[in-house]
């Protein structure tokens, strides 16, 4: 008699003590999820699947970051849908629906079918094959990914938070093939698939929102293309290995999106808000498609590592990539007149005010406190980013201290505007979060720093700011396992002269602040009030 343990991972229940892949168990020595990727790329056949060439049209795309399609075979378990072989597929009747969305309604009923009278239905001309890797390489990658939601945590209260795990294929090639009934002339293929590139933009598979499954053009889907430069910390996978994950950036800006929200409306519109701006979760009835998505392309990046101690850290050196902000519905597509006046002024927010991904609160110590990771004796902190030349119009620039109250003035006109568009109701009453942009919850701090080795700031984290005073593992700025309530930014000054966006070598040093009742915390905003260089910039009275 055959032991039950003989049985591969890929056909157990998911229950506990058989199968549960995408559990993450701290602290275990290796997660189940690899032995289940393991014996799928050791049982998989080593023979590529081939369109039958005679009779269907192919054509590959690749993936700029992870791509994922939910098969749905296993409950709480998010992996590919395996096709022949058992190779990973994007299946035909997925395909069929993505393409029908971009079609015309001529075209729809000719290539796809649909119903002519109650009683009748037309067949389309196309068949939909879906789509597989181009190759091997897919097995050659880590397919164990982690979905580590944080927005609580990062936003409202330090309470719980847990990371699962998931099952993706890493920058694959996919060669998608369609069929037709009836001979077609070349120029009706090129046709076809100009379709399905459209149908691609806004990517494929699963969780496309967050990055996965987008391809590198992305035509009119594109409501604003953001060139970008960055370094920093870079995400761990489990098994320690390091990865640049392109879903940070809609974490960041739909969280700045619920704080800023939550200081203008009460809590609840704040969330709604929210998800209609960047999609979610609405309880019993299901998740919400939002009207936004991000796709990035990493055009020249560096991974890389820092060590200390026995700690291995990953970083990251971005030196270009671009960041594109989608058109998700048709209803975003209707609204892109009033998008296109809050995304931009978003973004400005995000890189004024911090930064992407791991530490994004504070500023690349190896940048703005050498001294501080000089031979390697203490972590690595902290991340620093900015726009491409492409893109510095997004840049917001400070010939004085006053212009960045201006600009945050104006975003919150705009906020205002958008809550009065979707019929909600302003309010002034006060959120409980940790992090709601109220007048009443936040400081702004600033000074220009004529370097990037003039940070005052940065030692404020790490010793005494006056005397014995000293912030350091503060509630103010937090520790291990506690987000801090303070974010440091080294924004790179730009001034207009006659008009024109000039660069300087300085750095507007800023402190955004978001005060604990501590007696600690009200001595240091006393003491950047009356005695440090830096000039609240807002609130301010009116």
């Amino acid at each position: 008699m055959s032991d039950s343990n003989d049985i591969p991972l890929m056909f157990r229940a998911q229950i506990e003590g058989r199968c549960q892949i995408q559990r993450l168990i701290p602290g275990a020595p290796r997660q189940q999820a690899y032995d289940w990727a393991q014996e799928w790329i050791t049982g998989v056949s080593k023979e590529v699947p081939d369109f039958d060439s005679k009779t269907i049209q192919t054509k590959a795309f690749k993936i700029t970051w992870r791509f994922v399609s939910n098969s749905g075979q296993d409950e709480g378990v998010i992996r590919p849908v395996t096709g022949t072989k058992g190779w990973p597929l994007y299946p035909g009747a997925s395909m069929k629906g993505a393409f029908l969305r971009t079609c015309t309604d001529e075209q729809a009923m000719k290539y796809c079918g649909g119903q002519l009278s109650q009683k009748d239905t037309k067949p389309g001309i196309l068949r939909f094959h879906g789509g597989y890797p181009k190759d091997g390489d897919w097995t050659k990658k880590s397919l164990v990914d982690v979905v580590h939601p944080q927005e609580d945590w990062q936003v409202k209260k330090n309470g719980s938070h847990s990371a699962f795990i998931q099952i993706s294929l890493h920058q694959p090639t996919l060669v998608f093939g369609i069929s037709s009934t009836v001979e077609l002339s070349e120029e009706e293929w090129t046709t076809i698939w100009e379709l399905w590139e459209r149908a691609m933009e806004r990517g494929i598979g699963s969780r496309v929102s967050a990055g996965y499954g987008q391809p590198r053009n992305h035509g009119n889907s594109n409501l604003l293309r953001i060139q970008l430069k960055g370094q920093g910390l870079g995400s761990q996978l489990i098994d320690k290995t390091g990865e640049f994950r392109p879903n940070m950036f809609k974490a960041a800006l739909r969280g700045h999106t619920l704080r800023l929200f939550s200081g203008i409306t009460d809590e609840n519109s704040a969330e709604e808000l929210t998800k209609e701006l960047w999609g979610g979760f609405a309880g019993q009835n299901g998740a919400i498609v939002g009207l936004l998505g991000i796709a990035f392309n990493p055009v020249e990046l560096d991974l890389d590592s820092y060590s200390y101690g026995r700690n291995v850290m990953p970083t990251y050196e971005l030196v270009d990539g671009t960041l594109n902000i989608l058109c998700m519905t048709a209803k975003a597509e209707q609204q892109r007149k009033n998008l296109k006046v809050l995304i931009p002024q978003l973004v400005k927010f995000s890189l004024l005010f911090g930064g992407f991904g791991k530490s994004w609160r504070r500023v690349d110590h190896r940048l703005f406190f050498k001294e501080y990771v000089t031979g390697n004796h203490n972590p690595m902190i902290g991340c620093h980013w900015q726009f491409g030349e492409k893109s510095n119009s997004l840049c917001c620039p400070v010939n004085e201290l006053s212009d960045i109250t201006n600009f945050l003035n104006t975003f919150q006109k705009s906020l205002k505007q958008w809550v009065k568009l979707k019929k909600k109701t302003l309010s002034s009453s006060i959120s409980n979060w940790r992090e709601a942009w109220h007048p009443k919850k936040v400081e702004v701090w600033g000074r220009i720093a004529e370097s990037q080795l003039d940070s005052k700031a940065v030692r404020w984290f790490h010793g005494p700011y006056l005397g014995s005073q000293s912030i350091k593992k503060s509630v103010l700025t937090g520790q291990m396992g506690q987000i801090g309530c303070i974010w440091h930014r080294m924004y790179p000054r730009y001034i207009t002269t006659n008009g024109r966006l000039q660069s300087t070598r300085e750095y507007v040093e800023l402190l955004t602040i978001f005060p604990d009742e501590s007696e600690s915390t009200e001595d240091f905003l006393d003491y950047l009030d009356t005695t440090s260089d830096f000039i609240k910039l807002w609130p301010t009275e009116e």
